[in-house]
Order: C-alpha cells, then structure tokens, then sequence
C-alpha cells in the first residue's frame, strides 16, 4: 500500500539524528523518497563504522560529536536507546541554545524526564514508533509538550509521516495504550503467523508451504481492512458463513476466549511501558 505524499516544509529545516540505528534509517529513507534532500540531514553517533554505512546508503553527512551534529541542526531526533537517553541528553545541553524542536523516539521515558536532561525549556514531541517504519508501513503515536507550536507539529508530521501514518495524542500517558496497540503490536501477528505455520504443518503442508500462505493470508487480510468500507468485525462476520468451515476455527477461538487473552497481553504491555517510564525517567 503507497504511503501518502508528506509536504517537505518549505524552510528546508536541518534534521540530526542522533544514533543511527535501523529506526533512524528507517525515517532519512522515508525523508529522502519524500523529497528531502541529502544535505538537510545529518547522523551521529560513537560508532563510526555503522556510520559509514548510513553514509554509503543514504549519501548524507555524518559525525561522532553528537554537539556539532545538535548545534547544526533545526530538528534533533533523538534514536538512541532508552536506557542511553538519559546520557546522552544530558551531554547535550550546552548545544541546544537555538532552542531546536527535539524528537524523542525512545520508549518509556516522557516528555519532562526529557526536558529536565536537556536543562531547556525545548520543544519536546515524543513518539511510539514501531518496526514497520524500516517498510515505510509504520504507525507512530505522538505527543508534544506545552512548547511545541503548529510549526513543530507539521515538522513532526512531515518527518514521521515519510514511514507511516501518524496519530496525535492529547494525553502522554496514551502513549502506553499506544505502545500495547502498535509499538509492540507487530510481535503479536508475528506471533499468531508463527503459530499458523506450525498448525499447518501439523496439518500436512510443507514448512515451506505453510509459510507462503499463511504470510501472504496476513498479508491480504491488513490490506482488505485497511481499504474495506466495512469495519473488520463485519469482515469477519462476511467470510464466516454459517455451519462453514471458518465458523468453525471462530468458535474455537471464542471458546478459548481470545478476546480476554488479547486482553491481558496487551495490559500487561501498557503496564510495563509505565513501569519502565517511572524507572528510566529517573
């Protein structure tokens, strides 16, 4: 599925990364298919032979002073663990005079823990990405501070947009639910993929085979939700004919009570993402 055309700002503003990582090199992709240019970006980080390789791919500038590569930039996207964020803000702080929108792509941690590290009253948006960005299919939570304007969020939206779609929240404690929906959501379809294999397998098919239909199954099946002007309960009830085959393997799952296993996983994912927040925004 194409994604959507972004509108490069017309500034032109200087993106950094800090960290180059495949999230990082998932969104300079994105820009760069959108229509940025090379010279508005810039990577850093201490390992210069992963930055090498950004640079051979992308042919964009890159640096191991995480400073000159802050103080160049009009937008900083911090891509760099969580449990380095910390660190590597705080060393930050004495770039970031021209006061640059910062982009947090770190789970668990807010947007104060972030502002406190920076010493700043810095525009701060923070988002929940997930692993389909590297295929420009993302879905990325946000929210912004009290700092950051329209200007900023049209930044954040043409960044981010380059690999997904992009939803705004009001509140950052949303960011947990969103982490259980989306940021952790493509394991579970991993999950169930892995488990279809398996079972047909079991079944008699070839791993080989298995595997061929039960990706391309999922495949199909996100694509028809995604352009059905039906929700996906009514898709479901659609190819669920009565006394069928597939009644059959949806009265299993209900028996098995899906719904509240689904359930709990996924809390106990947003519960987490609360533990680690209080643990890491120390």
């Amino acid at each position: 599925m194409a994604t959507p055309k972004i509108a490069v700002p017309k500034t032109a503003p200087k993106i950094a990364f800090i960290g180059a990582g495949n999230m990082a090199k998932a969104i300079i992709g994105g820009l760069l298919a959108e229509g940025f240019n090379h010279s508005q970006m810039l990577a850093a980080g201490p390992r210069q032979e992963t930055l090498d390789k950004v640079q051979q791919e992308f042919a964009i500038e890159t640096t191991t002073d995480n400073n000159a590569a802050a103080a160049w930039a009009d937008v900083i996207v911090l891509a760099v663990k969580p449990q380095m964020l910390k660190e590597v803000t705080l060393a930050l702080r004495d770039s970031l005079s021209h006061q640059p929108l910062v982009i947090s792509l770190a789970a668990g941690i807010t947007t104060d823990s972030i502002g406190v590290w920076l010493d700043g009253d810095l525009p701060v948006v923070r988002c929940m990405p997930n692993t389909p960005s590297q295929l420009r299919a993302g879905a990325s939570g946000l929210f912004a501070n009290s700092r950051v304007n329209d200007e900023h969020k049209s930044l954040a939206n043409a960044i981010l947009g380059a690999v997904g779609i992009v939803q705004w929240l009001d509140d950052e404690a949303l960011l947990n639910p969103v982490t259980a929906v989306s940021g952790s959501g493509p394991a579970y379809f991993f999950l169930i993929m892995e488990a279809m294999i398996d079972a047909g397998v079991e079944l008699g098919l070839s791993r080989e085979c298995a595997t061929e239909l039960t990706l391309q199954t999922a495949l199909g099946a996100a694509m028809l939700a995604k352009e059905s002007e039906y929700d996906v309960a009514e898709l479901r009830r659609r190819v669920t004919s009565p006394k069928g085959t597939t009644e059959q393997a949806i009265l299993s799952f209900e028996q098995d009570n899906i719904r509240a296993v689904v359930a709990r996983a996924m809390t106990a994912c947003s519960n987490r993402a609360v533990e680690l927040s209080e643990l890491l925004g120390k």
